[in-house]
This record gives structure tokens, C-alpha cells and sequence, in this order.
């Protein structure tokens, strides 16, 4: 599995590509940071972020895209820049018709470090040693997306088996008949 990590941000938008399979070595394909200018308006700055995910999806040619979950800061300008920054890099997935996960700051920091807490520093140290890198990668942005690609190579199967026992379960109960035992579901039962 090839996968695009994407740390969304309108300054600094980091970019990593990590190929591999749960239990198995990884490998990095790729990682950068897409910059815009802090004096430009938001619309350029967002053609920017767009013009640069299209070049890695178009270099890197990854099979999903993973992208870190926005979650409410004290800093509503930074928080709606991020979200801007993030819907942008969903929408050039699905344009291209890729699959988009998206994954929290804790999440991903317990997936790689084993805490969920676990500061810049930690996640840095943890990439580099994953991915059998000389150094962290710079900026902090860079090895974000990174560890965001590694969490969900790592979460991917587990998620995917998740989904279709969900997707299961609303089919049985469409058509009145219990996932697990197939059996009919007496009328009047209420759920």
C-alpha cells in the first residue's frame, strides 16, 4: 500500500509518502512541505496548497490519501486555515478518485509513539527510526505527514474489517434479519 500523508496547514502543508504493509518493513517514498507566502490572500493560498498536492499525488501515485483530522483549537484563524488547507487536499483525492482516511493528532501520535501525548520530538524520533531515516525529518510538518501515512498503513485493516461488519449489520437489519444469526426480526421489535 502506498499512502500520502498529508499535515494540512496554509503556511506550511506537510507532504510524506510511505509505502508498506502491516508487520512489514516500511519505506518512504517521499517527503516535503508545500509553502505559501503568510502575506498572501487566503484564495491564492489555497491555489498553492492545491497545485502542490497535485504534483505529489501526480509524482507519487499513492493508493490512499491520509489526511489529519481537524480539531478545535483556542486559535480559530489557525483552525480554519487548517480546515481550509485539509479540504483542499481531500478534494484533489477526490478528484482523482482516492480513497481519503482521515486521522486525529492522538491517534496517530499513540499509533506511532504509543502515546497519544507524545510531543513533536517523540514523533520525529519514532519516524526516523520507522522508517530507518538518518535524521527527523524537517520541518516538524514533514514527519507529521509522515506518521500520519505510517498510522494508516498500520490502522488500515483493522479499520477496513470495522467497516464492512458495520455495512453488514445496517443490510441485515435492511432487509429485517439479524447479522449474526440471520434470523428474521419479529415485527414490532423495537430497536
Amino acid at each position: 500500500m502506498r499512502v500520502l500523508g498529508v499535515d494540512p496547514g496554509l503556511t506550511r502543508c506537510g507532504i510524506g509518502v510511505v509505502e508498506g504493509t502491516p508487520g512489514r518493513p516500511l519505506r518512504m517514498a517521499g517527503v516535503g512541505v508545500v509553502r505559501t507566502p503568510a502575506d498572501a490572500e487566503v484564495a491564492e493560498r489555497l491555489v498553492l496548497v492545491e497545485r502542490g498536492v497535485e504534483e505529489w499525488l501526480e509524482e507519487h501515485r499513492p493508493d490512499v490519501v491520509a489526511v489529519e483530522r481537524v480539531f478545535s483549537q483556542h486559535n480559530v484563524r489557525t483552525v480554519m486555515g487548517t480546515a481550509q488547507a485539509s479540504a483542499v487536499a481531500m478534494l484533489c483525492a477526490a478528484r482523482r478518485g482516492l480513497p481519503v482516511a482521515l486521522h486525529t493528532p492522538s491517534e496517530v501520535k499513540a499509533a506511532i509513539t504509543g502515546s497519544g501525548r507524545a510531543g513533536k520530538a517523540q514523533v520525529g524520533a519514532m519516524v526516523t527510526r520507522l522508517l530507518r531515516l538518518d535524521a527527523p525529518p524537517k520541518p516538524a510538518d514533514a514527519a507529521d505527514a509522515l506518521a500520519l501515512a505510517i498510522c494508516h498503513i498500520w490502522r488500515a485493516p483493522a479499520q477496513d474489517r470495522i467497516r464492512q461488519a458495520h455495512l453488514q449489520a445496517l443490510a441485515a437489519r435492511r432487509v429485517g434479519t439479524s447479522p449474526a444469526s440471520a434470523a428474521p426480526i419479529p415485527k414490532g421489535t423495537i430497536r
